[in-house]
């Protein structure tokens, strides 16, 4: 294995990682650690280290994991008449249902050399092929982020029509 690239997981760690994203999703960040992640599985603590060096290499799993399933989301999403609203609906859809892996994935630096290799990329390629280019897949993707974490945040008025807003940036990343 070359310096910087992440080995597979073993079925064990495998285990691990769904358990902790289990704790993730039903209680949020604060009740993610090794022990809470230990006690869910029946072990203890110190036997996740010899399958996850540290938290943040458990975190990077996880969100390798959810880059994937995005991935899967996101090419069935562009198969539609209207690749990049499928796209941004999967988007909002997967924040609304999942908010604490959706923060956890997005609210911090990307550890991109600790994630599963090719894991962000296919999770983007569908992006870059609605909108056409990269500069234009980004400020997609900044524009569907900013909607969504303001949305989740509650920063909308209550009389605010947040779909005419999507439709109207989507409208500005579409390829002439």
């Amino acid at each position: 294995m070359l310096a910087g690239q992440v080995e597979p997981l073993s079925p064990r760690a495998k285990e691990i990682v769904a358990a902790a994203r289990e704790l993730l999703e039903e209680e949020g960040p604060d009740a993610l650690s090794m022990r809470r992640v230990a006690d869910r599985l029946g072990i203890r603590a110190p036997s996740i280290y010899k399958h996850l060096p540290d938290k943040r290499a458990l975190e990077n799993a996880i969100v390798s994991d959810v880059f994937e399933e995005i991935a899967e989301t996101f090419e069935a999403a562009a198969a539609g008449d209207d690749p990049l609203a499928g796209i941004a609906a999967a988007y909002r859809r997967f924040a609304h249902e999942h908010p604490h892996l959706f923060r956890l994935m997005t609210e911090r630096p990307l550890d991109r050399d600790r994630l599963s290799p090719g894991a962000e990329e296919r999770a983007a390629a569908p992006v870059l092929r609605a909108t056409g280019d990269p500069d234009s897949a980004r400020a997609a993707w900044a524009f569907a982020h900013g909607m969504t974490i303001l949305e989740l945040n509650g920063r909308f008025p209550p009389d605010a029509d947040l779909d005419a807003a999507w439709r109207r940036g989507l409208d500005a990343f579409r390829p002439a």
